[in-house]
This record gives structure tokens, sequence and C-alpha cells, in this order.
């Protein structure tokens, strides 16, 4: 029981939202905020600062008043995706630290997603990319409060925070990463191995620095997704060969991702994170059917193992130019295919199933045009992205 009790004291030790504000301010992120809102006045601004800790008990937080007019204030750079909230001001006393971590949370973030992939799918190694992407609502705890939380994003701030999403992908990109092109590219283990551990590092702590997510929550995320690694990449050969080989592959695809998209939206209320589980589940379903239809094409072959492992090739001028022009076109025929996907799947989901869609935000919160939207339009990004894309650089001569 003794064992239990300490084990409890930990957790909710890791817990403390005056931790996240502790680290905050180690790393120069100062926020104000109003004390007097429920008596409707707005004219005091206070800052809130971390309490000292003994053991397990903690000094009340100072809150004191600050004349911060000549001090230049930020606020968060996206809107609550719910409730289009802006957030409180805050001040940045580290002006490096700011753009690191900005940097490091936005590694979990539609934008890299988009950018990084399909750089790597068509200028280093689709084989890597199409097996690395094959690879909150339960236990419902809130966001860190602020105050005494600084909270330097807002976006996400509507969503449960258990385990931490970013701290999950964070872990599960790098590492896999590594795993995958070990062996089968020539390059120093120490290299591949702390390239993996900086980005892990940079992508976690970045959403403490944010306000987004307790200590726990950042642990969870990292042990649960090395958890999923374990059982499943012993498993990603049985699954590549099966979507690129079985002949039912695209139609057993679409139907469980689907399904699985379906399950995620039948809990209470919208939320940012569902909308991205339908994205990452259409995403995965259109990469699996390109790659099915490469292989049956012939297009895009795996080189044969006797060549493995891979050298890196000399970096060049050409290649360079070859590599940017390829990656520039290719994005810009990903954007024009969302866009158009994006204009073609809302109002026809708000059509069909009777939703009003002049405000499209309230409308994106019915799973009716939700999951059809980021399902359909992210398909096919991925299916563009791993077969018309290839196909366009080989007629083009930039494959």
């Amino acid at each position: 029981m003794e064992l239990v009790s300490q084990l409890v004291r930990l957790l909710r030790d890791l817990k403390d939202p005056h931790k996240v504000a502790r680290f905050q301010q180690l790393c120069g992120v100062r926020g104000s905020f109003r004390t007097d809102e429920a008596d409707g006045l707005r004219g005091r601004i206070v800052e809130s600062h971390s309490p000292q800790v003994n053991g397990t008990d903690r000094e009340t937080s100072a809150i004191r008043q600050e004349d911060s007019s000549d001090v230049a204030k930020q606020k968060p750079q996206r809107r609550n995706s719910l409730t289009g909230e802006g957030g409180q001001e805050f001040v940045i006393d580290n002006a490096f630290l700011y753009y690191l971590f900005t940097f490091g949370t936005e590694l979990g973030n539609e934008l890299f997603y988009i950018t990084f992939f399909p750089f790597f799918m068509w200028n280093i190694d689709a084989y890597v990319s199409r097996r690395l992407i094959c690879t909150k609502d339960i236990i419902r705890w809130s966001r860190p409060p602020s105050p005494p939380v600084v909270k330097v994003e807002m976006f996400y701030n509507s969503e449960y925070s258990m385990p931490s999403t970013h701290a999950m992908s964070g872990t599960a990109i790098p590492f896999s990463l590594f795993l995958l092109t070990y062996g089968r590219w020539q390059y120093p283990f120490i290299f591949g191995l702390l390239l993996a551990l900086c980005w892990c590092f940079l992508v976690c702590t970045s959403r403490i620095y944010m306000g987004m997510h307790s200590i726990l929550d950042v642990i969870a995320g990292f042990l649960y997704s090395i958890l999923i690694m374990v059982i499943f990449q012993p498993a990603l050969e049985i699954i590549d060969n099966f979507n690129l080989t079985c002949t039912y592959a695209p139609l057993i695809i679409i139907s469980l991702h689907l399904a699985m998209g379906l399950f995620s939206f039948t809990l209470d209320t919208w939320s940012t994170s569902r909308g991205d589980t339908a994205e990452i589940l259409g995403t995965g379903a259109g990469i699996a059917c390109a790659s099915n239809l490469n292989y049956m094409l012939g297009l895009m072959p795996d080189p044969p193992v006797s060549l493995l492992p891979l050298a890196v090739p000399a970096i060049t001028t050409g290649l360079v130019v070859k590599c940017v022009t390829r990656f520039l076109l290719g994005v810009v025929i990903l954007l024009v295919t969302r866009a158009v996907m994006k204009a073609i799947t809302i109002p026809l989901a708000c059509r069909i199933f009777h939703i009003p869609c002049d405000d499209i935000r309230k409308a994106r919160q019915r799973m009716e045009v939700e999951l059809p939207y980021r399902y359909i339009t992210y398909g096919t990004v991925g299916f563009t992205a791993l077969f018309v894309v290839p196909v366009f650089f080989s007629v083009v001569n930039l494959s």
C-alpha cells in the first residue's frame, strides 16, 4: 500500500500545473493574468509566479501587480480550433527558446506532415516513407489551467490532454525513421540515434513550454508510443506486403480505415484531434492504395537486397536543384489537390446531410461533415503524393 500511495503522489506531482509554469518561467515566458473578472473589472493586470516546492507541500502562488505597458507582448499565433478564442497576452524574455520550441511543436502539426513526408518520399526513399506512414478521449484530463500556466498556444486548448499526441508522434516518427533507415542506408549508428533523441526531446519539451501539457501527459505519450512501436514494428513487413500484393487490399484498407474513423467520431463532442484522426486514416488509406497500384503497374520498385545498404549520394548543385524543384512542384500539386477536394467535400456533405454551411467552423464540428471532408480530402492527397506526383515527375523527366 505504501508503494501505491507513493506512486499516486508521484503521478499527482508530475501532473502539477505549477511545474509547467515553473519550466515556462525558466525558459523566459511570462504571462499577464486578470484576477478581477468575477467583478466585471478588467483594469488590473497581474503576473502569476510558480510556487516553491518542498516534498509534497506547495506554497500558495504569489500574485503581484505589474505595470507592463512598456513591455512588448505577444498572443498565441493560432486561435482555439473549437471556440475561436485568441488567448491571453504573454511576454517572451528568451526569443531563441521561443522560436526553438515553436519549431519543435510544429514538428507535430499538419504543415510539417505535408512537407516532410512528401520531400522524403520524392527525394530520398519512398520505401521508408510508405512504412513510416503505416505505423484522448477516454481518460478526459483537462489541459493545465491558466493561471498559473501561460497558454503560448491555444489551437488545441479545448481538448483533453492525456496523453500528449505530439509526444507520441514526436517519438514514433524519429525512432521509426531511425529503425527503418539504419542498415538500409550507410550512416553512423550514433548519428541516427542522437538525431532521433534530439527530435523527440524537442517535440516533448515544446508541449510543456507551450502550456499545453503537464509532465505526466508527455511521459505517458512517450511511453504509449514506445509500446505501439514495440507491438507493430515487427508486423510492418507483413502489413506492407499485404498492401502491395493483395488484389483486394485497397477495398479492405479503405473499409477498415473508414470504420476506425467512424469509431473515433462516435464520442460525445468534436475536437481537432478527432479530425486529425480522420486525416491520418485517410492519408494512410490513400498511401496504401497508391502503393498497391504502383506495385501492380511496376512503378517505383524497391531496390534489391543485394544493393543494400545504399550509399548517400554526393551533394552537388545539380542534385540540390533537382530535389528542390521536385519538392516545390509536388507541394503545389498537393496544395491544389487539397484545396479542390475541400471546396467539393464540405458543401457536398452539408447538402447531403441537410446541415447549414454558412458557418464552416460550426458545420465542421458535425461528424457528417468533418469525417468525409478529412477522409476523402486527405485520402486523395495521400494517393496523389505516392502515385500522381511520381508519374508527373516521370513525364517531365524529374524522376
